[in-house]
């Protein structure tokens, strides 16, 4: 018998005390390549289809083109500037671009960076106001111990990350029933002469939803006039930023908007691109603190850096810049249209099938959330519901929604580039199956906490 500290090899292959290889050490010696690969692409033959998770954002599938690029760059990294230059001046285009996209006031003069995702660029830009805080109370000689940040209960868990890392105070602006986004009035209520910038989330991760970035400017411009409080907008568009300029061009999010210091993006979600790449833009070069760049001078020549990583691929910025070229900004409507039409369809089947009331229709972000309607059923809940639906292969999360609404369960679908209208059709089909049996039990189903993960990413 082998035990499972222990994982066997295929027979036809093995050399000679091969037969088996443990699994929590590294074993003493090699084994053939054929091998090693089989016994990884075993196991993972039992993870889930990328092509069905409809739990998460990022993107699960290139074209054919971008997966040879892909596979020509995957070994340059792109922190070796000097020695891979074009490389680099494909970073640089792809910063202007997104800039511009943005409404930059000078896109080839203002400072960006790409990241691994939106979680570092968060982090960069969480650090940028933080610093330029410090900077303006010492000048004031003022004390800088006490600095604190505001954003929804409804934010991605990268802002609570930084907050705690970089020891900044959490104030939360909690969403309700009424208010599913955070509120103006309730921002100002928490801001004091400490707060070093406003987090608005441009694609709420829990349902979708664009918070409104421009009354909020617009009540922080009111209260610099009767206080003399200037505190700044970091945006994170971690999705919104590459559906909005495209399905919503004249929504005002941006740049357009002068408080507005500083956004950020996935490019590995509605930017299209395999997981690993996201970006960050400041609104002019003077509100990234010139401090917080370090120039290091050992990779070939004196190269600027300001990044939480260090060496990464290079391979996502250059397919960001296929992305670019291969679809424009007319390609671009046509993708996140195609998806919010799906999301658009799924919504108004959904609404009609029994047990559910949509949330959220996909007019924001193609996503779409619904909850189960008050006293449908004991027998069975969304998260009984995901189970089931994962006997088809759909990996559909369910979830509590933030603070003051935890007792609100919701599901969520993120439509992204792929997941066709024919999908939708088979997806809705084996929802409905899956209602049907659930309906179809006499008891209650026992309820194991354990199963109550939340998948939002």
């Amino acid at each position: 018998m082998i035990s499972h500290h222990k994982t066997s090899i295929n027979p036809l292959y093995f050399r000679n005390g091969e037969e088996t290889a443990p699994r929590f050490r590294m074993p003493d010696q090699g084994m053939l390549p054929e091998n090693a690969y089989q016994m990884i692409h075993d196991e993972l033959t039992l993870d889930g289809k990328p092509k069905l998770n409809l739990a998460t954002f990022v993107t699960t599938s290139m074209e054919s083109s971008a997966d040879r690029l892909y596979a020509e760059a995957f070994n340059k990294n792109l922190i070796d500037k000097c020695e891979y230059q074009q490389t680099t001046s494909i970073e640089d285009r792809c910063l202007r671009m997104i800039a511009d996209l943005w409404h930059s006031p000078r896109p080839l003069k203002t400072m960006g960076v790409s990241t691994t995702g939106s979680s570092e660029a968060c982090m960069l830009g969480g650090l940028a106001l933080k610093r330029r805080w410090q900077k303006e109370r010492k000048k004031q000689g003022k004390p800088i111990d006490r600095p604190n940040i505001v954003f929804s209960s409804a934010v991605q868990i990268v802002w609570k990350k930084f907050a705690n890392y970089w020891d900044v105070e959490p104030r939360y602006v909690n969403i309700t029933p009424n208010r599913p986004c955070m509120d103006p009035e309730d921002v100002l209520a928490v801001i004091d002469e400490n707060t070093i910038g406003v987090v608005s989330t441009f694609g709420v991760t829990y349902t979708g939803l664009y918070e409104p970035v421009e009354t909020i400017a617009k009540a922080l411009d009111e209260l610099e006039s009767s206080t003399g409080l200037d505190i700044p907008i970091h945006v994170d568009a971690a999705s919104g930023g590459f559906i909005a300029p495209f399905l919503q061009p004249d929504l005002v999010w941006d740049f357009q908007l002068p408080r507005v210091k500083s956004i950020n993006v996935s490019g590995h979600k509605y930017g299209l691109v395999y997981p690993g790449i996201g970006w960050i833009i400041w609104r002019e070069a003077e509100d990234l603190p010139e401090d917080l760049i370090f120039h290091v001078s050992y990779l070939g020549g004196n190269i600027p850096t300001f990044a939480l990583s260090f060496s990464r691929p290079s391979a996502q910025v250059l397919l960001q810049y296929y992305n670019f070229l291969r679809l424009g900004k007319a390609g671009y409507y046509e993708v996140q249209r195609a998806s919010q039409s799906v999301a658009y369809f799924l919504k108004l089947t959904i609404q009609t099938i029994g047990p559910f009331e949509v949330l959220t229709d996909g007019s924001d972000i193609p996503v779409v959330t619904w909850r189960l309607k008050e006293g449908y059923t004991s027998n069975w809940n969304l998260y009984n519901l995901s189970d089931q639906l994962l006997t088809f292969g759909w990996q559909v999360p369910a979830y509590p929604l933030p603070p003051d609404m935890e007792d609100v369960t919701i599901m969520r679908v993120v439509v992204r580039n792929g997941f066709s209208m024919n999908l939708a059709h088979l997806f809705l089909k084996n929802l409905q199956q899956a209602v049907s049996f659930l309906d179809s039990l006499e008891s209650p189903i026992p309820h194991d906490m354990s199963c109550d993960i939340s998948i939002r990413h």
